[in-house]
């Protein structure tokens, strides 16, 4: 019996790691690109990894670029890939405004390489474009799949343009191309330079005596926030439709920056405001105030609501943190994560 073939850009990252997993574990032959570096950039995906060489292995990766066509090219027509998950990109916010040509080149054309690559294959290739709530911008809350796009950044208008541009691709030329606008998505594999990353970090090395301050920007910025695996789990929900069709994902709930920096210290007992400063240089040149999800269509359609709470996504991360430094995790987002998720493939940090 033949292996469904899937190529995923961005397997590195967060969201692409936890994909990995799932996909593997219901059988999939995995296919990643990632990009040529002098240092590992594989961590996320390391525990996951197998020699190609071994019997039975079912990850392989193949250096290339989103912003080389030839490199995307040659990768889809040698692998043939029924599904593609496309969540590569330049996805920090805050560097969009230092790299808005960089960001541009890879995060809004390299989508548009990889749709004229599938379109010109001639293949049955399902692609799901990770598209973003911060395309939504300024515009007022909740936001669902009707929401104008208002951007407020070089990352949000590179991914307005992605998300367009797959629209076009399947209505004139039939592509399988859906879109998942999902919001702010959280774990202990996200970045450490993202807001929600750095706030749990930096906690675990004050804690450890290798910090003395958090410096963070504006705390009055609200967002969406879920649980990044729970997230991937719709992703591939998305391409299981029989028809192409465009989501929003997210929990419902708005909480600020502040909010989140008060739940993470409370957790371990510290006071936020005798740690936490704030440095202007952290601000955005335009801030997307609020964000929060109408995920109405993804529950009617896709089955799927969230499970993880804010509390307990804080706690999660943290306690990953914690015991990445050495220190003794508190223990309850573990708890509780495995009482929500018991034996499930997302249940490691």
């Amino acid at each position: 019996m033949s292996v469904n073939k899937v190529l995923l850009t961005g397997i590195t990252g967060q969201d692409g790691s936890y994909l990995a997993e799932l996909l593997l574990s219901k059988g999939y032959e995995v296919h990643g690109i990632i990009r040529r570096s002098s240092t590992f950039n594989t961590s996320r995906i390391d525990h996951i990894y197998v020699d190609p060489h071994e019997p039975g292995a079912r990850l392989f990766l193949h250096y290339g670029d989103l912003s080389d066509s030839e490199q995307i090219s040659h990768i889809i027509y040698n692998i043939k890939p029924e599904e593609v998950y496309h969540l590569g990109a330049q996805s920090h916010v805050r560097v969009s405004f230092e790299t808005p040509e960089y960001t541009g080149n890879v995060t809004a054309l390299g989508t548009t390489r990889l749709l004229e690559t599938i379109k010109r294959s001639n293949n049955k290739v399902k692609l799901y474009q990770a598209s973003s709530s911060e395309m939504f911008g300024a515009s007022p809350p909740p936001q669902n799949e009707e929401t104008p796009f208002r951007p407020r950044s070089p990352y949000a208008c590179a991914k307005v343009y992605a998300y367009w541009m797959a629209r076009n691709y399947r209505e004139g030329y039939t592509l399988f191309a859906s879109n998942g606008i999902l919001f702010n998505h959280e774990s202990p594999r996200r970045g450490e330079t993202f807001v929600t990353r750095k706030i749990t970090r930096g906690i675990a090395a004050i804690l450890a005596g290798k910090q003395q301050q958090l410096y963070l920007g504006n705390l009055e910025a609200r967002r969406d926030w879920g649980y990044a695996p729970e997230y991937v789990a719709c992703m591939w929900r998305v391409l299981q439709e029989p028809e192409p069709d465009d989501y929003v994902l997210g929990t419902g709930e708005s909480h600020s920056v502040r909010d989140f920096v008060d739940r993470a210290f409370a957790y371990v007992g510290l006071d936020w405001a005798e740690y936490v400063k704030i440095d202007p240089r952290y601000y955005r040149p335009t801030e997307v105030e609020n964000l929060v999800a109408d995920a109405t269509k993804a529950r009617k359609i896709l089955r799927w609501s969230p499970k993880v709470s804010f509390a307990t996504l804080v706690k999660i991360m943290l306690d990953a943190d914690m015991r990445a430094l050495g220190l003794e995790p508190i223990g309850e987002g573990d708890e509780l994560v495995a009482r929500v998720f018991p034996d499930r493939w997302w249940r490691g940090d």
